[in-house]
Order: C-alpha cells, then sequence, then structure tokens
C-alpha cells in the first residue's frame, strides 16, 4: 500500500497538463491510479470493466485465427492487455499521441505495465491514432481489429481535430486500415447513440451498442458504459 497520495508523473501536452497519480481509496484500502489531462478525470484502475470488455467483444466478433490487432489509446493499458489474453492474437500495435503514456509504461509505474511490455506480441508506438486513420494504409498492414478507446464518446472528443472520425468519411477511411470482415470497437462513457449508429451502419454491415454494466464500490451501486462493435 502506498502513501495517501502521490504524483507520479507530471507532463505539460499540446492538449493541456498530464499527470499520473496514485492515491489510496480509503473506503476501499486500496491503492487507485488515475490519470487527469487539464481539468478532466481521463481514467481509473478502480473502474476497468468497460475497457477489457472493448477487447473482449471486439475480439468476440472477429473470425479466424492469428489476429493483428490495433489499440488506439494506451492509458493505463487494461483493453491491450485484455486483447493479449485471447489466444488467437498474433500481435497488439498500441497508438498514443502522447510520449509520456507510453513512457509510463516502459518505467513500470501501473499495475498491468509489466504483462503489456514483457509480451513479445507488443509494440507501442506514438503517434496520432487520428491522424493516422486519415493516411492512406500500406497493403501490408491491415487490422483484423481496431479497439479505440481515446474521447469520452462519439459527441464528446477530447480535442476536436478528433471529431471527423465519427462522421460517415472518417469510419470509412478507418475502414482502409481493416482486413475484410475486420472489426471497429469503441468504448464510449454515453449511452448508446441511435445517430453515430445510424452513421456506422452506413460504413459497416453490422453494428451494436453494448452497454457493459459494473460495481461503483464508490456510490454502493452500478454504473455503466457503452461498448459499439461494427463489422465490415
Amino acid at each position: 500500500m502506498s502513501l495517501r497520495f502521490e504524483e507520479l508523473d507530471f507532463q505539460a501536452t499540446p492538449m493541456g497538463d498530464l499527470s499520473l497519480r496514485r492515491r489510496l481509496e480509503p473506503t476501499l484500502g486500496v491503492d487507485v491510479f488515475e490519470v487527469k489531462l487539464a481539468e478532466e478525470f481521463l481514467m481509473s484502475s478502480l473502474f476497468t470493466v468497460a475497457e477489457e470488455e472493448l477487447a473482449t467483444l471486439g475480439l468476440a466478433a472477429v473470425t479466424g485465427t492469428d489476429l493483428h490487432v490495433l489499440v488506439g489509446g494506451l492509458g493505463l493499458g487494461y483493453t491491450a492487455v485484455a486483447a493479449l489474453a485471447d489466444p488467437d492474437v498474433r500481435s497488439v500495435t498500441v497508438i498514443d499521441a502522447l510520449p509520456a503514456v507510453i513512457d509510463w509504461h516502459r518505467r513500470g509505474l501501473l499495475p498491468v505495465s509489466a504483462t503489456l511490455t514483457d509480451d513479445p506480441r507488443t509494440a507501442l508506438v506514438q503517434d496520432d491514432f487520428f491522424a493516422l486513420m486519415r493516411r492512406e494504409p500500406e497493403a501490408s498492414t491491415r487490422y483484423d481489429a481496431i479497439l479505440l478507446d481515446v474521447d469520452h464518446s462519439p459527441r464528446h472528443q477530447l480535442d476536436p481535430s478528433h471529431a471527423d472520425l465519427y462522421t460517415v468519411d472518417g469510419m470509412r477511411a478507418l475502414a482502409r486500415h481493416l482486413t475484410p470482415r475486420g472489426v471497429f470497437a469503441l468504448w464510449s462513457d454515453d449511452p448508446p447513440d441511435e445517430e453515430f449508429l445510424a452513421r456506422a451502419s452506413v460504413v459497416f454491415g453490422t453494428i451494436a451498442g453494448h452497454v457493459v454494466t459494473f460495481d461503483n464500490p464508490l456510490t454502493g451501486g452500478t454504473s455503466s458504459n457503452t461498448v459499439y462493435v461494427t463489422i465490415l
């Protein structure tokens, strides 16, 4: 168990000040790791069920084996580690725009860092996921699944430059990076968005918005996120 509160890292970034904190949650007696960007709390190690389900639900929709997976957004690492747990996965490439986040894991600062960085199937890449999706993919670089957890939801982006991905044209651009019958799965903090699902249906043959519920030890009740799963 750690100190009651400790700032493990602080970095100024183009999107605002980024901090990684570890604190003791007194009601549970456990260490909690949290990430804050500017004035927004991005993630907490208390709530990882939906991040893990992003990988589980997304990969369950993929047919075949020897799968190549792209994860947009490294964060605390739970989505990538859940993808590595799938025996059909051959490689997991994780893209994050913030080099500090990649450095946290390479320094072993987070609970799953060693699991992530010690696995030879993992590649951590510093890049802008949204800019990457706009680029023409190389013929040999297409993915069986793209798992995205960066923005709060299709309507609430961390940066205005992300907004075009959630349009029909943006999803068409993303689909170029998928193999035939490839899967695009997306985490959202909001309930299923019918307008987003309608736009996704223009590009993808199969679409679903899964509500993922989980216990909230801070309220004593349950909370929920959404995982969208779309198949070409």
